[in-house]
């Protein structure tokens, strides 16, 4: 047992500790953090991958979307990624912006890593100049978009669970060098606010992530966007779809090496961690900050909107490996029924707008 986490453990009230600290410590802590080791996570070598990571085509969607709104609504080229990785998403929406639009671009990274931040700048630096921030909170306040691609199932997440009727937290300790959950009566007032404001009741034994830190990113995201659009992709459930009794385990979970790890307890940050977000308490929270919800649809039918089809090239090309090939491939795994994408949805907010569908997309 890593000696930080028992010191931790040891010292805090009762000697337990939240999920949420657990999951903080073991994702963003400087030093031992998942996050922040200098290592490789993204991607065949690492452990999980994204859909920037699959081909460049979604990167350049997204900057031809971004102009086609831009367009549109007369707001400033500015773009805000929250969470970019190794930067290949980036890559592909400059090289696109470069190559086919070439108006003047201010491209906001917003990166917590410092094993990413220099992927990012060697990746993209000598290329494209980009602006790098540690955290939302130092944006200077701007017009245009913020997105963000699996940020918020990577936020830490309180877990609840209901036993006898009863509402507890479930907590962690450690006991014979191990770590061990204990639950304890819910007293927690922000965690109560939550179920109350989503109206969620718990069925017997239903165990629930409690997304509280969702809260303060969205309040972050509004403050550094004073008027434009918010992108963010993600999975997740709606309060409905939580309360489907396959839900009743909750969703957190861990990979290594592209195994999924049920246990999280298992070697602190050695792992990424992850949960489905609440897309209703994104998009109420949201409201609440000024961000009015325009859509919320899956990833492979705002592709399509987007008008992703228009990037298959007819062809015939009997070598499967050649670029066009390849590219093709990529487009097709993205809308997919059974694709990357189906599990993916994209909710798009805007601030100070009042812009229409017809806005955002083409008929």
């Amino acid at each position: 047992m890593d000696t930080f986490f028992r010191t931790l453990i040891s010292t805090s009230p009762n000697e337990l500790i939240s999920y949420e600290k657990y999951i903080g410590s073991a994702l963003y802590h400087p030093e031992f953090g998942y996050y922040m080791k200098d290592k490789q996570k993204i991607g065949r070598q690492g452990d999980f991958i994204t859909t920037s990571n699959i081909s460049d085509i979604y990167g350049r969607m997204m900057a031809t979307w971004f102009s086609h709104v831009c367009t549109n609504s007369q707001l400033d080229p500015v773009f805000c990624e929250i969470g970019a990785g190794n930067g290949r998403f980036a890559k592909a929406f400059l090289q696109e912006w470069k190559e086919r639009i070439q108006t003047p671009l201010t491209y906001i990274i917003v990166e917590s890593s410092p094993f990413h931040r220099k992927l990012q700048r060697e990746l993209l630096m000598d290329d494209f100049p980009i602006v790098q921030v540690e955290n939302i909170n130092e944006v200077n306040a701007f017009e245009g978009m913020i997105f963000s691609n699996e940020l918020f199932d990577a936020l830490p997440v309180h877990v609840i669970e209901k036993e006898n009727q009863e509402l507890h937290e479930v907590m962690i300790g450690i006991r014979n060098n191990e770590l061990y959950e204990q639950k304890v009566p819910l007293t927690n007032t922000d965690i109560k606010l939550f179920l109350k404001e989503s109206q969620i009741e718990l069925k017997e034994k239903q165990r629930l992530e409690v997304p509280l830190a969702m809260v303060e990113m969205i309040k972050g995201i509004s403050r550094a966007l004073i008027k434009g659009i918010v992108v963010t992709a993600d999975y997740g459930y709606t309060n409905e779809e939580w309360m489907d009794p396959r839900r009743v385990k909750g969703s957190l979970r861990g990979y290594y090496q592209h195994q999924m790890i049920d246990d999280i307890l298992q070697n602190p940050g050695e792992m990424d961690i992850t949960t489905h977000i609440h897309f209703d308490y994104l998009i109420q929270k949201g409201e609440q900050e000024n961000l009015e919800l325009v859509s919320k649809l899956r990833q492979d039918e705002f592709l399509l909107q987007a008008g992703i089809l228009k990037e298959l090239a007819n062809h015939y090309d009997p070598n499967p490996f050649s670029e066009v090939s390849k590219r093709n491939r990529a487009i097709r795994s993205l809308i997919m029924p059974s694709g990357i994408s189906s599990y993916f949805h994209v909710v798009i907010q805007q601030k100070e707008l009042k812009l229409k569908w017809s806005d955002f997309f083409s008929e």
